[in-house]
């Protein structure tokens, strides 16, 4: 019987894995972002100039850059630089198939099932679709499901292997995607603060505090003689208080071992847990960008990019079928079945459902992590019940007829996602000025041109080799950043919307040419009032460039 049940995981396994890869490459992107094209120019830089913590990408002088995922940026450009675009698409399969594989692995682990992590892993590839791209966030995905897995393993085990690899994550995260590096810290606090709970919850205070009054009081009646009578009543009272804290602590240690929903238990090794945290809160020093870990998150939060930048913008759950129904599903388990949550799942739940509703990116998170929480709630509801059924289920998975099924649903659900892309190109024209760059390349000289750009394909064109106003590098823009007194990125989302009359913005950065969307806002009006302080040099199906006659 035992025999058979492992051959039956082993074959789950390697199916699952399977199509998990394939369901992840079909939900892999072949058209790539905007932040990809200035990852491989800046990524370029770095290798032939160093990192010298200015801009030179932008015809703006003196830029203060950060360079806040240097490392990533490097490997991209080798990358590019060895295999062209393909190579990046490549990459970026690659790497949504280890993030699938290693949700799947890590579920299976802590939650000690096969079937539901397999369904729970599709389901977090697919809440987190939109975010999977060649960008430095998805190598931190897998950094943050790894950090998860190293932190509850030790806490259960102490094992120093565990530790080393939560002291290394942060100093990958530091020079790959330095944004992150505070979040990183996050995801201790909720087994810190049930740790702390339940110290708390198993000293009785008030109680502990009469016992030292009355102990100091018996140690001062021993030394005075004729206090005999009082000295014994003392010692009666402190028999009796003892032994009504002896029973107030058996009677709470049996409802921590059988609560009503919440669970709570005191892990001394979390001290260890604790050192770790203190030790990794100085690996943000061993990055060459100096103290840009610990500072980089508050500057952009001071600033107002993340006002204006709609992955940033707070989520508007109505919006968000999908997000809405797992918030459902997790809050239905927890009100109307007998299933309990332990006190740190209940804190990182709730913490990334906080910043999940504050930043519509963090359901990244709340996907990634909560789905080792919902698995561990769905097993133990199910074992509530019966027990036996999670074994039935993976018999007939394992069966040639649950294979098929299980197969053919997966691939048609590949199949729905990846049919739009079969005819993409890596670079899509209707984004990015491809023809409209090569106008540019030819017939301007860009020593002397100084271009208004938007915000979108402002990466494309330094790719291409030609200074920008601004590009998705948007906290480069943003004075807390690049050291300069004018508000760059405000300027262009004013300039952009018809806020403020462009040219001033022109006259106020002494621009001589102008690159936008035939549809913008800003060229409808200059083509409707037939302005001849433009003159069109270029135009195709989605772009137009403009000289500015002064």
């Amino acid at each position: 019987m035992k025999e058979k049940k492992i051959k039956s995981s082993v074959k789950f396994t390697i199916l699952a894995v399977i199509l998990i890869a394939v369901f992840c490459i079909a939900l892999t992107p072949v058209t790539l972002q905007n932040d990809t094209y200035y990852t491989i120019k800046v990524g370029e830089y770095i290798t032939q100039q160093g990192i010298d913590m200015q801009d030179p990408f932008s015809w703006h002088e003196d830029l203060q850059y950060t360079y806040p995922h240097w490392g990533y940026d490097v490997i991209t450009y080798f990358i590019y630089h060895t295999f062209g675009f393909t190579g990046i698409y490549v990459v970026t399969c690659i790497l949504s198939i280890i993030l699938g594989i290693t949700i799947y692995a890590i579920n299976v682990k802590l939650a000690k099932n096969q079937i539901f992590s397999f369904f729970i892993t599709i389901g977090v590839m697919y809440l987190i679709r939109g975010y999977i791209a060649a960008r430095a966030q998805l190598v931190t995905f897998i950094l943050f499901i790894i950090t998860i897995y190293f932190i509850e393993k030790l806490i259960e085990t102490k094992k120093k292997r565990y530790a080393i690899g939560l002291i290394i994550i942060p100093i990958v995260i530091a020079n790959m995607h330095v944004a992150v590096f505070p979040f990183y810290f996050v995801l201790y606090l909720p087994y810190i603060a049930e740790y702390l709970i339940a110290l708390f919850a198993e000293t009785i205070i008030y109680r502990k505090v009469k016992t030292i009054i009355l102990r100091i009081k018996i140690k001062q009646y021993t030394k005075i003689s004729g206090k005999e009578e009082q000295l014994e009543i003392l010692k009666r009272k402190q028999k009796e208080l003892e032994a009504t804290i002896d029973k107030v602590k058996i009677k709470r240690t049996k409802d921590l071992q059988n609560p009503y929903k919440i669970r709570l238990t005191k892990n001394s090794n979390v001290k260890w847990l604790i050192l770790v945290m203190i030790i990794c809160l100085f690996t943000g020093l061993l990055t060459p960008l100096g103290n840009t870990p610990y500072n980089y998150l508050s500057k952009t939060m001071q600033g107002n990019t993340t006002q204006n930048i709609n992955e940033h913008l707070p989520m508007t759950l109505s919006e968000d079928v999908d997000t809405m129904c797992t918030l459902i599903i997790i809050l239905s388990i927890l009100i109307f079945t007998k299933a309990k949550i332990r006190l740190s799942d209940l804190f990182m739940l709730s913490g990334l459902c906080y910043l999940m509703i504050s930043s519509r990116r963090q359901i990244t998170m709340f996907a990634i992590v909560g789905s080792i929480i919902l698995n561990r709630l769905v097993i133990e509801l199910i074992q509530n019940y019966n027990k036996e059924k999670e074994i039935q289920i993976i018999n007939k998975l394992t069966t040639i007829i649950g294979i098929i099924i299980l197969t053919v649903a997966t691939l048609g659900l590949s199949y729905y996602f990846a049919k739009d892309k079969l005819d993409d190109s890596y670079i899509d024209q209707s984004t990015y000025p491809v023809q409209a760059s090569d106008f540019i390349l030819k017939n301007i000289d860009l020593e002397q041109a100084r271009f208004y750009n938007e915000y979108n394909y402002g990466s494309y064109l330094l790719f291409r080799g030609i200074p920008v106003f601004i590009d998705s590098r948007a906290d480069l823009y943003a004075p807390e950043f690049s050291g300069k007194q004018e508000d760059i990125f405000s300027d262009f989302i004013d300039t952009s919307s018809i806020g403020k009359f462009y040219e001033d913005t022109f006259k106020k950065y002494n621009m001589t040419h102008i690159i936008t969307y035939r549809n913008s806002k800003m060229n409808m009006i200059i083509t409707k009032t037939k302005d001849a302080n433009y003159k069109e040099l270029y135009q195709d199906s989605y772009f137009v460039v403009y000289e500015i006659i002064k």
